[in-house]
């Protein structure tokens, strides 16, 4: 789903009915998950099919009924080491060398993570990494808040700290200036905000700010096998806690007692819940939802796009079904395009090919039905995946125009929902990391007559 998107639905007033995001301040979990949603294995999965309907139940009640059976699936998951840290801050400085770029300068999120291990919060109190084309990396930090920083800290790395009434920027200035690198480029983050830069700027100035994706896409879009294998548990938590879930929807439930549902399994089978979005009939034609109160009721698509993290790394799936009846013939036949759709895009993701000519094919499957054209509706009216990784959504997606060569190591969700306003919409969302032999699925398609294989 389209990250924009998501930022603006976490800001709306029917957060409660269903989509949740779980921040952990204790342990100084960063803003990250952008994802914001963001969802592996041969577990089933859950596709357009009937549930009998029976009186509406609290969702406390449903997760009574069986939740102590299941297990951590993440209980030999092992999180990145300072091994693979090292190895991502040595190939950061070769693509700093390659590109000209003396140091990168990296705000709290996931890129510090990535790079560091250091989990914080953006505020107005800056708090940075400095990644040098040679040596240790430096971690800029107020001083009083330096033994917190440590305790997260996975890399060798000089800290320098800031007293109230003195400026980080100098302090970052300083750095710079001790590696001989002032007079060199120094990337930015994408991320990072505007008062890093203006700080930089007047506390140097004459300094040459520059784009650091060259550096830091290049390291992260390029996931290691322990990442793929962290995303291939978070992946299996969630088709489990669908796998759980799905027989105790009832009738009358609304997305926010599902939703509980799915965090109450989820946080049993091993996952940190990232977000449980749940849209009921009308709304699942809209991606993100509507504000108008939902009901489960007999006949109607239920659409669940959910995603939880191991040790970080996410996962994000939909699964798209009717409750109480048989689907009707409108219903199952755009649930089934729209898996057509998602084998359109895996087909077209071959190794070399630019990311948008994956979205460009399905446009054209699309078009030959009558969608569109383009991005209308009925449609397909979102990109058809994107980047997934530390963030629920990353560079680069699978969307119209984007050049990107797919490479092995590359992970995206595959999600070409159809939506139809005024009646119903259908996503079935897997994402899929790209291999040298093409791309590889982390969690199985639904069939219709196999919901859960």
């Amino acid at each position: 789903m389209p990250a924009l998107f998501v930022l603006a639905v976490w800001r709306l007033p029917w957060l409660d009915s269903g989509f949740r995001h779980r921040e952990k301040p204790m342990e100084r979990r960063p803003p990250i998950t952008l994802s914001r949603r963001a969802l592996l294995g041969a577990a089933g999965a859950l596709p357009l099919l009937a549930l009998p309907a029976s009186p509406r139940a609290s969702a406390a009640d449903a997760a009574d009924t069986g939740l102590d059976a299941l297990a951590s699936l993440a209980t030999g998951a092992q999180p990145i080491g300072e091994a693979e840290r090292r190895a991502r801050i040595a190939r950061a400085q070769a693509l700093m060398a390659e590109h000209g770029i003396g140091a990168v300068v990296i705000e709290p999120g996931a890129s510090l993570v990535y790079f560091t291990g250091v989990r914080w919060w953006r505020s107005e109190r800056l708090t940075c990494a400095v990644l040098p084309v040679e040596g240790d990396p430096c971690i800029v930090t107020p001083f009083f808040e330096e033994p917190s920083v440590h305790e997260s800290l996975g890399v060798p790395a000089q800290v320098r700290v800031w007293q109230e009434d003195t400026s980080p920027f100098e302090v970052v200035a300083g750095f710079l200036r001790d590696r001989k690198l002032a007079g060199k480029p120094v990337g930015i983050e994408e991320t990072a905000r505007y008062l890093l830069v203006d700080g930089l700027q007047q506390a140097h100035p004459g300094i040459s700010l520059v784009s650091a994706n060259p550096v830091v896409r290049g390291c992260r879009m390029i996931k290691s096998a322990a990442e793929i294998a962290l995303m291939q548990c978070a992946t299996d938590v969630t088709i489990a806690a669908y796998r759980w879930t799905y027989p105790r929807i009832q009738a009358g439930m609304t997305p926010a007692d599902i939703g509980a549902l799915m965090t109450a399994a989820t946080e049993k089978l091993g996952g940190a819940v990232e977000f449980n979005l749940v849209l009921l009939g009308e709304a699942a034609a809209y991606p993100h939802g509507s504000g108008k109160p939902q009901q489960v009721r007999p006949g109607e698509v239920v659409l669940m796009d959910c995603g939880c993290n191991v040790h970080g790394y996410q996962s994000d799936v939909s699964r798209s079904f009717v409750f109480g009846g048989e689907p009707s013939a409108a219903q199952r036949k755009v649930w089934e395009q729209v898996l057509r759709g998602q084998q359109v895009a895996f087909e077209a993701a071959q190794v070399g090919v630019p990311a948008g000519a994956v979205d460009d094919a399905v446009r054209r499957y699309y078009a030959s039905l009558g969608y569109g054209p383009d991005y209308q509706l009925p449609g397909l009216s979102h990109r058809t995946g994107h980047g997934i990784g530390l963030d629920g959504h990353e560079p680069v997606n699978l969307v119209r125009g984007e050049k990107t060569p797919l490479a092995a190591g590359m992970c995206f969700s595959d999600e070409p929902g159809l939506y139809l306003p005024g009646q119903f919409g259908i996503r079935v969302e897997d994402c899929f990391h790209m291999t040298a032999d093409g791309p590889r699925w982390f969690s199985q398609p639904p069939t219709i007559d196999a919901p859960f294989g």
